[in-house]
């Protein structure tokens, strides 16, 4: 007969147990899920996007044509690509200051106002590729001073001045292949200190003098092998598919060397003032030239004598000189 104390429990006693004893209860775990907006939505999440715990607001291909409303610190990444923003306009990201990652590839932009980044100062990941921007205005990524990748592939971009680009110190890598460039400015390079890796391929370089600071970087930080194959120079025709690569900086010993930033600063100031000082120079020596031809005519006049005034005609009073031959008084004379 067995003893009562080694009788087998009950199931429920045990299911009881279970749950009793687990470390996590049953009742405390719920499965992470997303939440949109709208009325019955987050407040803080932007509006018509789906949002995420961690963050991440996703609005990509809802055929926005704007930035949606509603951004706040809670979002630190925000998808906007595949949508229909034609433009950026001033403080378009107003109340994201906590942004890190922004997505806006495949929108159709054709224009970025130069403070449509405002206000996005702790931003590090920008995706601008596969749209149809031409020029970026001067300062349009000042604000963003903790960026460190940064994609304009795929955009119509025939020249990229190095204000565009300016106040990036820690940019280390820079998307540029599928546009129009045929050169880097002067300068472009050398504002960006923490650059590493350059995208380059799919555009018609022009193998000139220009290209110089370019080759000069490309020699300092090698591009894989795959990526310096495609780097090809369409033109003057006798360069025609020569890999930037191959450029020593002896090719361009014929090229004149472009003034420094110092340099161009000191032409800047003197320049203007010499030209000034030149002409305030002429308009005083053209006066003391003019001053002492006066003061010359003037000592010419009182030195000379006055003019005698001329004998009177004999023909015109009808008297004749009496030293004359011809007049009768002589003739009586000689008789």
């Amino acid at each position: 007969m067995r003893s009562p104390f080694f009788s087998r429990p009950p199931p429920l006693l045990l299911l009881l147990l279970l749950v009793l004893l687990s470390p996590w209860p049953v009742w405390a775990q719920a499965p992470a899920t997303t939440f949109p907006s709208g009325p019955g939505g987050d407040p803080e999440c932007p509006e018509a996007c789906a949002c995420a715990p961690g963050g991440q607001a996703n609005c990509s291909a809802l055929a926005l044509p704007a930035v949606p409303a509603g951004l706040s610190w809670r979002v630190s990444a925000l998808l906007l690509d595949h949508n229909c923003l034609s433009a950026l306009p001033p403080g378009a990201f107003a109340g994201a200051g906590a942004l890190l990652r922004l997505d806006l590839r495949e929108n159709g932009l054709r224009s970025v106002h130069m403070r449509a980044f405002w206000g996005l100062g702790a931003l590090q990941h920008l995706d601008l590729s596969a749209n149809q921007l031409e020029v970026l205005a001067p300062g349009t990524f000042a604000p963003l001073r903790a960026l460190r990748t940064l994609s304009l592939a795929g955009n119509r971009l025939a020249r990229l001045e190095p204000a565009a680009l300016s106040a990036l110190p820690l940019l280390r890598a820079l998307n540029l292949q599928d546009n129009a460039l045929t050169a880097l400015t002067p300068g472009l390079l050398a504002g960006l200190p923490a650059l590493d890796s350059l995208r380059l391929r799919g555009n018609p370089w022009a193998c000139s003098c220009a290209l110089r600071p370019l080759c000069t970087w490309l020699r300092r930080h090698p591009p894989p092998a795959a990526e310096a194959e495609t780097l090809l120079c369409t033109s003057p025709r006798r360069l025609r598919l020569s890999r930037l690569t191959a450029f020593p900086d002896a090719a361009f010993s014929h090229c004149a060397k472009p003034l420094a930033s110092r340099d161009l600063a000191v032409v800047y100031v003197l320049g203007p003032a010499s030209f000034l000082a030149s002409l305030a120079a002429c308009l005083v020596l053209g006066s003391v030239i003019t001053a002492c031809r006066a003061r010359r005519r003037r000592r010419t006049a009182a030195r000379r004598p006055p003019r005698r005034p001329p004998d009177p005609d004999p023909d015109l009073d009808g008297s004749a000189s009496p030293a004359d031959p011809a007049s009768p008084a002589a003739a009586a004379a000689q008789a």
